[in-house]
């Protein structure tokens, strides 16, 4: 455990913040790490509490309760207070095959479920992770390890978002020989070109990848896999196929004046900001620009607070974010007890920035799109929104959120970004290779499992879950790589 009155001794500390007005003026990381021995007085607030819940990756009420990986977070924040880096970086490894990746983007789950949370502030387990994982690189603890025996097996992966890139780690690492298939000009999938550069910059994706080429896992882009590629040659040349191609089908808005023109989803418009940006700094003007325009963004959640912050960035004129529930409590309600998920309002970087710019919070609750209003030349000139209510569905006795008769609203608007979810696997696939997609439009499998009706072809990640989160692709990809591995060998030592 760590030091015994740790929790008492130390204030919770986590990595400063630049300004808002001072970061936007750029895509890069905006946190500063703490000092080394600022860091390790992080982990003696860790207690090593008799029932961790930080590790438990349990569900609660419908949500996840702790890391879904099961990071052994007692042991390395132990390890990090006494300053034994290289052994708390081997007890992350054991359970995380991208520390670098949940460091940055992940909501942490592990804080939300901390013990020391309950009563005060919780343990800054993000933090301390990501102290370990760039001490590790620093140090020289995460260079390249090959493995020292091959199968002979051979295993494609379609895909280099989160949950391919973990399958293909642990396979690699196996001694299989791994090759990914990426449709995109970089590896990364959602890493790359989902999640923006002030979260997670891109040579963070690139140096780990280029460990993986080290170790052996060859990454093959631009190829579109079911269109260039057909699936009866891969089922050739390849012993197994697992299929991690994410739920990448948006959800549409589907109202009135649809096709103007100004209107896009959300995750075209942030990977084409992010393809510009390495591609030429912006020079190359290949992005939707939100420069001088009056942004209106459909959706509340991250992706939705991503759009904010990347408007801001190009020099939007106005930034508005339209969400449908009504705005959380400010702290748990008596309902919502530690060690469930915390359902209260969080303020994310995206709108800090646009309070800092214009001076007012961008979110508009309860509020949707009724329709949208175009000039004569088909251009989208603005919008008109209706406020919404819960009300119980009188057939299946369920609250809904139904329109407000009479609150219609105009608002200008010159950019529409639709950040309202995904509905699943691009069919495309599925069919190329034949599996069955279940009722949420996500590859079919049995409950638990990970292997497809089709004959030597799985999925992991977005693809068979659903829209999810970084980590819950990570274990989705460690878990699918032992059953692979299972049907390869007869048996399986890869751990999940």
């Amino acid at each position: 455990m760590g030091k015994p009155t740790g929790f008492m001794d130390y204030k919770r500390q986590t990595a400063e913040a630049a300004a808002p007005l001072e970061r936007i003026k750029n895509f890069d990381e905006f946190h500063t790490p703490l000092p080394k021995e600022e860091q390790q007085e992080q982990g003696a607030r860790c207690m090593a509490c008799g029932v961790p819940f930080c590790q438990s990756g349990m569900e609660i009420m419908g949500m996840t309760s702790g890391c879904p990986l099961h990071n052994l977070v007692p042991e390395w924040n132990d390890l990090v207070y006494t300053g034994n880096w290289e052994q708390a970086y081997s007890r992350l490894k054991k359970t995380n095959n991208f520390p670098e990746f949940t460091a940055r983007v992940c909501p942490a789950l592990c804080e939300a479920a901390c013990t020391c949370g309950n009563y005060g502030d919780a343990v800054s387990v993000k933090e301390n992770e990501f102290g370990i994982i760039e001490n590790a690189y620093e140090q020289g603890f995460a260079k390249a390890r090959p493995p020292k025996v091959r199968t002979g097996k051979k295993v494609a992966v379609i895909g280099s978002g989160p949950a391919g890139l973990a399958a293909a780690d642990q396979l690699n690492k196996r001694g299989h020989l791994v090759t990914v298939y990426e449709r995109d000009d970089r590896v990364g999938g959602l890493l790359m070109y989902g999640i923006p550069n002030m979260k997670l910059e891109k040579h963070v994706v690139e140096r780990k990848v280029k460990i993986m080429e080290e170790e052996g896992v060859q990454f093959l882009t631009g190829i579109n896999v079911g269109k260039d590629v057909k699936a009866a040659k891969l089922l050739n040349d390849y012993d197994r196929v697992i299929l991690a191609c994410g739920a990448k089908a948006p959800r549409d808005i589907k109202a009135p004046g649809r096709d103007a023109k100004g209107i896009y989803f959300a995750v075209d418009f942030l990977a084409a900001t992010t393809k510009s940006l390495l591609d030429s700094e912006l020079k190359d003007n290949k992005y939707v620009s939100a420069k001088g325009k009056r942004v209106v963004i459909i959706g509340g959640g991250d992706t939705g607070n991503d759009c904010v912050g990347t408007s801001i960035r190009h020099g939007a004129a106005s930034v508005a974010q339209l969400e449908m529930m009504p705005k959380a409590p400010d702290a748990r309600a008596e309902n919502n007890p530690w060690p469930e998920w915390p359902k209260v309002c969080k303020t994310d970087y995206g709108q800090e920035e646009a309070i800092a710019v214009f001076g007012h919070d961008p979110r508009i609750y309860q509020t949707t799109v009724k329709e949208f209003l175009k000039d004569k030349n088909g251009k989208l000139c603005g919008l008109v929104t209706v406020k919404l209510e819960g009300r119980k569905d009188e057939k299946t006795g369920r609250m809904v959120m139904a329109e407000v008769p009479g609150s219609e609203h105009k608002m200008d608007a010159d950019l529409v970004l639709i950040a309202a979810g995904f509905l699943g696997a691009e069919k495309y696939v599925a069919d190329a290779f034949g599996v069955a997609l279940n009722e949420r439009t996500n590859v079919k499998t049995e409950t638990g499992h990970y292997a497809t009706e089709v004959k030597d072809v799985f999925t992991a990640g977005d693809m068979h879950r659903g829209q999810s989160l970084v980590v819950w692709a990570i274990r989705e990809g460690r878990e699918a790589a032992r059953e692979v591995d299972e049907s390869l060998m007869g048996y399986t030592n890869l751990k999940v």
